[in-house]
This record gives C-alpha cells, sequence and structure tokens, in this order.
C-alpha cells in the first residue's frame, strides 16, 4: 500500500511539472510610474513592490491553508480512534480553518473601512 501511495505521488508531480503554466519574476510590470528614465527607480517603485510582496503572502497562505487542511484530514482519517491523534487530526483542521477566517475577516473590515470612509484602502499608492 505504501508502495502504490509512493508511486501515485511520484506519477503526479512528474505530470504536474509538464503541465504547468509558465511563471515569470515579477507580476506586475515595472511600468512608467514605478521606474523612470530608463531604468531609474523612483519612490513609487515600492508600491511594484509592496504588490509584489503582498502577491506572494497571499499565496503561501492559501498553500498554507490548503496543506494544514489535507494533512489534518489524513491525520483524521488514520488515527484509528487513538484519542490522542484525533485530538491532534481536529487541532490542526481547526487552526487551518481559524487561519481561512482571519485572512478572509482581515480583508472584509479594510472593504468595510472603504465603504464607511470612501478611502481606498485596499490600493497601497504613494503620492506624486
Amino acid at each position: 500500500m505504501n508502495k502504490l501511495f509512493i508511486t501515485i505521488c511520484y506519477l503526479l508531480f512528474t505530470a504536474s511539472l509538464f503541465l504547468a503554466s509558465p511563471t515569470y519574476a515579477a507580476p506586475k510590470e515595472w511600468g512608467n510610474r514605478c521606474v523612470q528614465y530608463g531604468d531609474v527607480a523612483t519612490i513609487q517603485g515600492i508600491e511594484c513592490l509592496f504588490y509584489n510582496i503582498l502577491q506572494v503572502i497571499v499565496i503561501l497562505a492559501g498553500l498554507a491553508f490548503f496543506y494544514m487542511f489535507i494533512s489534518g484530514g489524513f491525520k483524521y482519517l488514520t488515527s484509528g480512534g487513538n484519542e490522542k491523534s484525533v485530538a491532534s487530526a481536529s487541532s490542526t483542521l481547526t487552526m487551518a480553518i481559524l487561519g481561512l477566517v482571519g485572512i478572509i475577516a482581515s480583508w472584509l473590515i479594510l472593504k468595510f473601512i472603504q465603504d464607511f470612509t470612501g478611502v481606498n484602502v485596499t490600493i497601497f499608492q504613494i503620492p506624486g
């Protein structure tokens, strides 16, 4: 059973290498606002840098939730009725769901502030 599982995981991983879409180094182009006069960076370049870092953090948070949710479910399925294993698995699942709820709640709080005050707090922009 273990050998079959490892073989299936290896085949899925190998197939994902061939089916993956290309990844670009900077999701947001360093356009006229971030870089002026050829390749001279401006203070507005912090906007592009902050945007790119935030994109990576959001992806990592989603992957962390997915990993914790899958590992907690796997622990729960393989606990075999052992109370300590069931408690550990349910704790992992609870923390994964609380993390996702925290991320969603932070976004909703920002949207509420934006709707209440009229200030667009979800877009980081340096005047200039």
